[in-house]
């Protein structure tokens, strides 16, 4: 068994998938989670209400997205 083991041999695109999608649900589930937050606490702990809320919560989508989305490879 140990010998059929050769180092660099193994494929791992489903390893690498798996961890490009961990890693992009990570990244956009913390932003939702955060929306969500920032929205609710807006509305129900101040007095600034639902429409307070449910702007700055579209503001931080808006900032999340452009901050968060896949940047293009450079062609080195």
């Amino acid at each position: 068994m140990a010998g059929d083991y050769h180092r660099g041999e193994m494929d791992i695109q489903e390893q690498a998938a798996t961890y490009a999608a961990f890693g992009d649900m990570t990244k956009w589930g913390s932003l939702a989670i955060a929306v969500l937050l920032l929205t609710i606490t807006i509305w129900f702990c101040t007095p600034a209400g639902f429409l307070a809320g449910a702007i700055s919560g579209f503001v931080l989508t808006v900032l999340g997205i452009v901050f968060l989305r896949e940047k293009p490879k450079s062609g080195h």
